[in-house]
């Protein structure tokens, strides 16, 4: 009895220690599991943004990445111009970027660590160049010896310099002064009466037109040029190739937030008025100078897996044309372009 008592108690002990082992190595997986899920994912995740109408910056406003991610550290950095975005780029501190067709070209160039990812919107009337009322100019052959402000390196600093172009007309030899300004600069000289006009995007130039201004010519006008430019996503190279699901679940995003526009575009500008310091009614109206692209209008222009699409030759072109102006010593072949898209 005391025999059989103690080969019971001895094969209790055996099934404990295999059960509480079997525990054991299940915790195991299922925190391997977590921590590889987890290490999908980054922790913290950098956007440098600009203050101009977009489905990034409405996605921002309604805090679409925040809520698909709440264990994720989100940070909204803004600034200025693609020029900063990309000096921001060259540097690490970001992780996503939204700069103009010329800074990207400039970019992919000069081959910072990055890749376009998205083209968020093409630009139409929300670039536009606007001259004071009683300045005299009425059309582009009227800018001789006047003082017209843009963003160097910018979209509109592109178009401007291609208005001029298709005129036939040579800023030097027609003393026309081009200065390289921001926009929060460009309103105070416009409000010190220091320039006659500037070639500038959204919320500024409303607030130009608002300040007894008018319109020239536009970015749209231009495209039916063959004047293209677009605001467009990068990401840094490391963070694509180390995230890669993330940067789609981003794209999906930012296709979200196009679609909200796309149904609710009165309630969009509510949102995006508070972002651009505008009117809502005024905010609806730069939304609608832009055309926005959703996931489906990707392909066209960023391509996919064999096939390119139409952005590779679009940034060739502009930086082709930055060379000719000195904005860059040389542009790089076709290739190059095409390996600067993250498809």
């Amino acid at each position: 009895m005391f025999l059989r008592k103690k080969a019971s108690l001895f094969l209790l002990t055996i099934v404990s220690v295999m059960l509480i082992g079997s525990l054991a190595a299940c915790s195991k997986q299922k925190t391997a599991s977590s921590s590889e899920k987890n290490s999908s994912l980054p922790q913290e995740v950098r956007i440098g943004y600009q203050v101009s109408p977009s489905g990034e910056l409405l996605a921002k406003a309604l805090g679409l990445l925040e809520k698909k991610y709440p264990e994720i550290k989100v940070k909204w950095i803004p600034f200025e111009s693609g020029r900063d975005v990309n000096n921001a780029m060259a540097s690490g501190s970001i992780d996503f970027g939204n700069v103009g067709t010329p800074p990207a070209s400039i970019g992919i160039a000069k081959g910072l660590p990055y890749q376009v990812y998205n083209v968020h919107d093409i630009i139409a009337e929300s670039e536009a160049l606007v001259v004071k009322n009683g300045s005299g100019i009425q059309s582009i052959k009227d800018l001789k010896g006047k003082k017209i402000a843009t963003t160097f390196s910018s979209t509109s600093h592109y178009s401007l310099l291609g208005a001029l172009k298709s005129e036939g007309i040579d800023p030097v030899k027609e003393k026309i002064t081009i200065l390289d300004m921001l926009p929060t600069d460009i309103y105070a000289a416009w409000k010190r009466n220091d320039i006659d006009g500037a070639y500038m995007w959204q919320p500024t130039q409303a607030k130009l037109v608002n300040e007894g201004g008018k319109v020239i010519i536009s970015s749209k006008n231009l495209a039916d040029k063959g004047v293209i430019t677009a605001d467009l996503g990068i990401v840094q190279k490391d963070f694509a190739k180390k995230y890669p699901g993330f940067v789609k679940q981003y794209i999906e995003v930012l296709n979200e937030a196009v679609h909200y526009y796309r149904d609710k575009p009165k309630e969009s500008s509510q949102l995006l008025s508070k972002e651009l310091g505008l009117p809502p009614q005024d905010s609806l109206k730069t939304m609608q100078q832009i055309l926005w692209l959703d996931a489906s209008q990707q392909k066209k222009y960023i391509g996919d897996a064999g096939q390119n699409g139409e952005l590779a030759k679009v940034l060739k072109d502009t930086g082709d044309f930055m060379v000719k102006q000195k904005a860059i010593p040389s542009s790089p072949d076709l290739k190059s372009y095409q390996q600067g898209l993250l498809k």
